[in-house]
């Protein structure tokens, strides 16, 4: 019995070192996905809030400041971007529309084009990680005015 003890140390070290990429890759692709769960949430939450100020503006103004509203958070433009992956290019001027005959109804639309999440780390232990594209964000109010 002792003989066959003897055998077996460190087998569970070798079959953990087997294991841990495994466990580390899965690890991984968890919290990326997460985090383009989250940047997804985020860009979708800030064209809304574009969207909703520009519906109490006068149409064909303030395009700007929804711009900045989606890339910085603040109609002023300032400070670090919200989402370093998304630029000016990928939000187009909003347009504005109306619909109906009685009532007359006007409605604006922010859309976020051509976004990608990019994932921390390329590559990691021969798995690899590409970027995720993701389809149009876009959000349409009505505006009073």
């Amino acid at each position: 019995m002792r003989h066959r003890q003897h055998h077996q140390q460190g087998v569970a070290l070798v079959e953990f070192a087997f294991v841990l990429p495994l466990l580390l890759i899965l690890s991984l692709m968890c919290a990326e996905l997460g985090r383009a769960v989250y940047r997804y949430n985020t860009t979708t939450k800030t064209v809304r809030n574009a969207v909703r100020y520009l519906s109490m503006q006068t149409p064909g103004t303030h395009a700007a400041e929804a711009r900045n509203l989606i890339l910085y958070g603040n109609v002023a433009g300032s400070g670090l971007l919200l989402d370093p992956a998304l630029t000016a290019a990928n939000v187009p001027a909003p347009t504005w529309q109306t619909a109906g005959s009685d009532p007359l109804m006007n409605t604006v639309t922010i859309r976020v084009t051509g976004y990608q999440f990019r994932p921390m780390v390329a590559n990691m232990f021969g798995a690899r990680f590409t970027a995720i594209s993701y389809n149009d964000i876009s959000a349409t109010m009505r505006s009073p005015l």
